[in-house]
């Protein structure tokens, strides 16, 4: 995707091969910083201080955070070690321990000489995939959007409501829930976006804002309360959001806030989507309820930072000194309030039998 004109992706090995390039997330959208992640520690850093965020984007960054690790110690001690730094660094999104579980396989066979340079080939692959599987499903979430649109008579814009950040931004390249949008936008359709801001670190205000800004595509962020009223009064067409991890029956994990969009959706009528690429699928769950929640710091609840007229960053106390805050970072939508789950292998009922019948192959 573009920023002012230039073409980015959100990590990329550094030509020198020295270290990786990600864009610093905690300064967006106020100011755009790459930062070079040049050890295994940092790249935990970076995922656990959400300099990198969105299940995509953590699990491509975990990937060269081994490659880091096997630059400086390729032993079988080291290759363990990278992968307990990096797995402990965020517990809900599956992507993380996918991408280690790839890279152990990958590098586990090979003589400790050989892993570094394969390392890296596996971390630009899957930063590679990554990219495809999300212009994919940017295709098949078009196909969605272009039904919707002559349901609706192709009259006004579609409008479309999303909840956090999932767009380029939380994965390599073009996003999920955010890649249907750009690929209606590009093609010509009259595209509008709802944009919660999603609380408590407002994803949605900071991040899927200013991306959607630098596209062009039409959007208002609201206050994330607004959208069941959005859906009342008939403003909101469909809702699509991203997901951290997704059971094999269908269930989605996503950001705090999710749960409350799909009971909206589903007691005005108004179909509720989630994008997902398939690493996404935690095919050891069947239960929502199994998925471990983060509970993140209090302060993300109890303050905020922004910039003053002025000009200058600050960050403000939002509550009173001495208010305890309870911060859990998920929650948990039963399959049953999603509409459909549109994933890089096409659109499928949030089911066991829907899952299984895109991917038969990893469903076993």
């Amino acid at each position: 995707m573009r920023v002012q004109g230039e073409a980015y992706r959100t990590i990329w090995p550094r030509a020198d091969g020295a270290a990786a390039t990600i864009i610093d997330q905690t300064k967006l959208p106020h100011a755009f910083v790459t930062t070079d992640l040049g050890t295994c520690a940092d790249a935990e850093h970076a995922i656990r201080a959400m300099l990198v965020r969105g299940a995509p984007l953590i699990g491509a960054t975990a990937a060269f955070g081994v490659w880091l690790a096997m630059r400086r110690d390729a032993s079988d001690t080291a290759l363990d070690e990278a992968h307990r730094l990096l797995l402990a660094a965020r517990p809900t999104a599956v992507n993380l321990r996918w991408a280690l579980a790839d890279m152990a396989a990958t590098l586990g066979p090979l003589a400790p000489s050989a892993r570094a340079d394969a390392a890296l080939a596996r971390a630009v692959a899957l930063a590679d995939e990554d990219a495809a599987i999300n212009a994919a499903i940017g295709d098949h979430g078009l196909a969605v959007f272009r039904e919707r649109w002559r349901a609706k008579g192709e009259r006004g814009p579609l409008n479309v409501l999303t909840h956090c950040n999932a767009g380029w931004l939380a994965t390599v390249d073009w996003g999920t829930a955010l890649a249907p949008i750009y690929k209606a936008f590009d093609a010509g359709m009259p595209v509008h976006v709802w944009v919660d801001e999603t609380r408590p670190r407002n994803q949605g205000a900071a991040l899927t804002a200013w991306e959607l800004l630098n596209h062009g595509v039409p959007h208002h962020v609201v206050v994330d309360n607004a959208g069941g009223h959005l859906m009342r009064r008939g403003q909101v067409d469909l809702c699509i959001t991203g997901t951290d991890r997704t059971t094999a029956k269908g269930d989605v994990c996503n950001k705090i806030g999710t749960y409350l969009k799909a009971v909206a959706a589903a007691d005005t009528g108004v179909p509720f989507y989630v994008a997902l690429p398939s690493p996404t699928i935690d095919w050891t769950l069947d239960d929502g309820d199994d998925i471990p929640i983060e509970e993140r710091a209090a302060e993300e609840v109890t303050r905020v930072t922004g910039r003053t007229d002025g000009g200058a960053l600050a960050t403000v106390a939002l509550t009173p000194a001495g208010s305890p805050a309870a911060n859990p970072a998920f929650d948990v939508t039963p399959a049953r309030l999603v509409t459909g789950l549109v994933t890089e292998r096409g659109v499928c009922p949030a089911s066991t039998e829907g899952l299984a019948a895109l991917f038969a192959d990893r469903a076993a």
